[in-house]
């Protein structure tokens, strides 16, 4: 077993970024504004391809930590199962829309919800169900989920 170098992440950036999805896909539910369902997919698919792109830290990096609205918390961890739960959370709310937009309400916000459901896990109980889904990939061998627990 090869030794990892130790890198950071930020869990404030990440926490911030459950904020904005939890509450903007509840906000759509509430509206039933389809529209913004399909905004979150993409600004969650385009910041796991292209993490520096990523909206909802941006707004954590360039207004939040600035004005201290809020601090940050680094810690030792992997990025990589973090940006794969946040593109496994993106398929689900793509779904979600997709199911919206033909006409399949239930399915589509069932999806939205779960989303919601999992990102409030990993924000208020600190379990991560996509980082558990890598590393479980990690276990049998799938090639590109390589990276192992830091703890």
């Amino acid at each position: 077993m090869s030794v990892q170098p130790a890198r950071n992440v930020d869990q404030s950036a990440l926490q911030v970024n459950q904020v904005f999805i939890i509450g903007l896909l509840m906000l759509a539910f509430l509206l039933d504004v389809v529209w913004l369902v399909a905004l979150v997919a993409v600004v969650m698919l385009l910041g796991t391809a292209v993490p520096t792109l990523s909206l909802f830290k941006r707004i954590y990096q360039h207004l939040l930590k600035p004005a201290g609205i809020v601090r940050p918390q680094v810690i030792t961890d992997n990025p990589e199962p973090h940006r794969f739960a946040q593109g496994l959370g993106g398929v689900f709310v793509t779904l979600a829309t997709t199911a919206l937009l033909a006409g399949l309400p239930v399915l589509g916000w069932a999806l939205a919800w779960l989303v919601v459901v999992l990102a409030a896990l990993n924000l208020f109980l600190g379990f991560c169900a996509g980082c558990f889904v890598y590393y479980q990939l990690g276990k049998l061998g799938v090639p590109g989920f390589g990276a192992n627990p830091m703890r």
